[in-house]
């Protein structure tokens, strides 16, 4: 951590220079004091295949950690290619708001579930992906919410069995 020019802690950075939080963080991304033990953080930047991506988002989903599993997607949609960037970011912000859900945040979790599942409905269920099922789920979780949720068991399926 750098510190400020008045002597306070300055924010976090990266190798490159970049602000970076360094505080550990719980299953679904709050941030804990420094010094507490967090749930290991899912790397920036990463390039997987998108069937490499559906795994481990599924899998951080499974876990009741779908901060993480928004992580997964935001490195698809930033890598991939221009025509899916939206399938991506529409998955992303499915657990985004599952994590709002599971953190209490009902209007927030609501809103960036119907978002999610509005922006994957276009697409015909590339890379074996649920798209109704999953749009289905997200509008199903938006209108049930009422408080916090178990983020592991609303975990949706990503894929088609």
């Amino acid at each position: 951590m750098d510190e400020a020019s008045d002597g306070r802690p300055g924010r976090d950075r990266d190798a490159e220079g970049r602000a970076r939080n360094a505080r550990p963080r719980d299953g679904l991304g709050r941030p804990l004091p420094y010094g507490a033990e967090g749930v290991e953080r899912q790397p920036e930047g990463v390039l997987r295949s998108p069937d490499r991506s559906l795994a481990e988002a599924q899998r951080l989903l499974d876990e009741g950690k779908p901060f993480h599993a928004h992580e997964v997607f935001e490195d698809a949609w930033k890598s991939g290619p221009a025509e899916e960037r939206e399938l991506w970011r529409g998955l992303a912000q499915l657990a985004v708001g599952l994590t709002h859900a599971a953190r209490g945040n009902v209007t927030g979790g609501a809103r960036l579930l119907r978002r999610g599942a509005d922006r994957i409905a276009p697409f015909p269920g590339p890379y074996g992906i649920d798209v109704p099922g999953l749009a289905a789920w997200a509008r199903g979780l938006a209108g049930r919410l009422t408080g916090p949720v178990d983020a592991a068991s609303e975990a949706p399926r990503l894929t088609v069995p």
